[in-house]
């Protein structure tokens, strides 16, 4: 039963990372692309540009992040494991509960920066995007880390539990 609804979740979380990613990514090539031309060829710069290029790389670092829950590709320390490896099952759980508090952390205060956005009604400078907008990714991306997260640790307890009955 969780099996098949973090299954679920995953297709959709995969489909939501990927085509943010690349549709992101590629309008601030193109804007960046535009700007160059313009700037050189012209002797005009668009002063947008360069603020919607911010912003894309703030957006695709978090979503980055989730991605990088799903594969396994996240920072990590592993002297510990190589010189003990019967930590390394601790460890990783350990590793996953941290990864989880900080998402929980994520959601509540990325929660409490949208709520005072909202109240100041701040714009960025020159596109006049309401920054509640722009902070909105952080109690999003806590959700999909925590979400990411559960999966990888229901990935460990089931390989776990298989490689147990095997033998």
């Amino acid at each position: 039963m969780l099996g098949t609804i973090l299954d679920f979740l995953d297709k959709i979380l995969t489909f939501f990372e990927e085509w943010t990613l690349f549709i992101s990514v590629m309008v601030a090539l193109v804007a960046l692309f535009v700007n160059v031309v313009l700037r050189y060829g012209f002797n005009y710069s668009l002063a947008w540009s360069e603020e919607l290029v911010r912003e894309v790389i703030i957006y695709t670092t978090f979503i980055g992040c989730s991605a990088a829950i799903k594969n396994r590709s996240m920072i990590k320390i592993d002297a510990s494991v190589q010189l003990l490896p019967r930590l390394k099952i601790p460890l990783t759980y350990f590793s996953n509960f941290v990864t989880m508090i900080f998402a929980g952390m994520m959601i509540y205060y990325g929660w409490l920066m949208v709520a005072l956005q909202m109240r100041t009604e701040q714009k960025t400078i020159i596109m006049e995007i309401p920054l509640a907008y722009l902070y909105a990714i952080l109690p999003l991306m806590g959700v999909m880390w925590m979400i990411r997260t559960i999966q990888v640790i229901h990935q460990d307890y089931t390989e776990q539990r298989a490689k147990k009955s095997t033998e």
